[in-house]
Parts: C-alpha cells; structure tokens; sequence
C-alpha cells in the first residue's frame, strides 16, 4: 500500500485545468479525492474517468462561506477524514487594466481569488488541525511581480499573504502550508493556445511533489515557470 492510501485530498476548482490535473495525479498516487466545482456535468464526467470508488464530486460555489461548509459536511459523510487542501479555485480578469476593465470583473476576482480561497481555509482548517495535514493554495507568478493595470495580479499578491498569514497562524499545530505559483499556463483562463507555457500537468506534477513530502518537510513555496524558448 502506498502511504496516501485512503488519505483524502479536497481540490476546490477541480472541474479542469489545474484542479483536474491534480485529481488524476492524485488518484494514480493513492489518494481519495474530493471534487469540488461549480459546474457539476463536467465534475461527474472526471468523477467517471477517475471511478467513483477513488472520487466523489460535490458542486459549490466557492464565494459562498455556507456553501463550503455544507461541502466539508458532505466530505466528512462520506470519508470521516480529510487529510489536504488544494484551494485551487480562481478566476482570470479581463484587458483594460485599473483604468478601462470592466468593474465587474474586479469584483469576481475578489469574490473568488480572495474570499474564495479565505472561506476554503475558514471551513476546513479546524479539520485540518485534527489530521496535521497539507494546506496548498494556488498562488501565482503574477502574485510575486508586478504586473502593469492587473487586478489580476493584485488579488494573487493577496494569495501569497494570505499564505504566509495562515503559515503564521498554524505554526505549531503540525499542518504544513504551501503555495503553488505557476507562470502562464495553458487552461480554459485563456480563449485561445499560448506560446510557451505550462500544461495543467505540469503544474500538478508541482503539487504532488509538494503532496509526497514526509511530514518532517515543510514546503513554503514552489514556482514553475516554463523554460525560456531556444532562441
């Protein structure tokens, strides 16, 4: 048996890009895996790729703290453990920077980038405490440079505090925090196919290794960013 088996991960975002990939790689390494998304055709359909013995999906819409609870009840139900927490939810802004983009995409940012991923950890670290287990939040690149006019890259620079913030919070309780900062990756955040970027792969490869460390290891962040093309 491996040591991950029937340890249970929660992925919030999970219905594609980075948070599918995760799911996959997750499953092949031994853990159980909890799905979460708003959108529940596509988790069902991952939840059949993966059999339904190694995942179950649960639909919730992130920038709703009652909601996340509800959704860590469902998983407790079913599993009486969790053991990891990928707060991976997140979504991209639009062009037009501080003084053009629309002002409803700013606020999705907030809802999601932020309060999401605050109210993940609000409803599962006490769990967390009980298991001693792994907080992973996906953080960003954006979120450690400067990016000119993105709201994007401000509600990561949130991320990476509100990282090293619970780090804080939980030191001495045996759960280990890590953030997850990847450069450009080539997800459904994006309309059409980018040049030299990560796949979603690439990105869980980052995780699990993260996930695989022994509890000695205390990973505080991992960036990947994709080789510079051969010029």
């Amino acid at each position: 048996m491996n040591d991950t088996d029937n340890k249970v991960l929660l992925i919030t975002g999970a219905s594609s890009g980075i948070g599918a990939a995760t799911a996959r790689m997750a499953v092949e390494a031994g853990w159980q895996v909890v799905l979460a998304a708003r959108s529940e055709d596509k988790l069902q359909k991952l939840v059949q790729k993966l059999g339904e013995e190694h995942a179950m999906a649960i639909t919730v819409d992130v920038t709703d703290y009652e909601d996340q609870r509800a959704m860590l009840k469902t998983l407790l139900e079913r599993h009486g453990r969790l053991d990891a927490v990928f707060a991976n939810a997140g979504v991209g802004g639009e062009p037009g920077g501080f003084s053009g983009a629309p002002v409803e995409s700013w606020e999705t940012m907030v809802n999601v980038n932020i309060l999401g991923a605050a109210y993940t950890l609000r409803a599962t670290l006490d769990t967390l405490k009980q298991s001693q287990g792994h907080l992973l939040l996906t953080g960003s690149v954006a979120g450690r440079r400067t990016l000119a006019g993105s709201m994007y890259s401000a509600s990561k620079w949130a991320v990476s505090a509100i990282g090293y913030g619970v780090r804080e919070e939980l030191r001495g309780t045996g759960v280990r925090v890590t953030l997850i900062e990847p450069g450009p990756v080539d997800t459904p955040f994006f309309d059409e196919p980018m040049d030299n970027s990560l796949t979603p792969e690439d990105v869980a490869r980052t995780v699990l290794f993260a996930l695989s460390q022994p509890k000695t290891v205390d990973i505080h962040e991992l960036m990947v960013l994709p080789t510079p093309a051969v010029e």
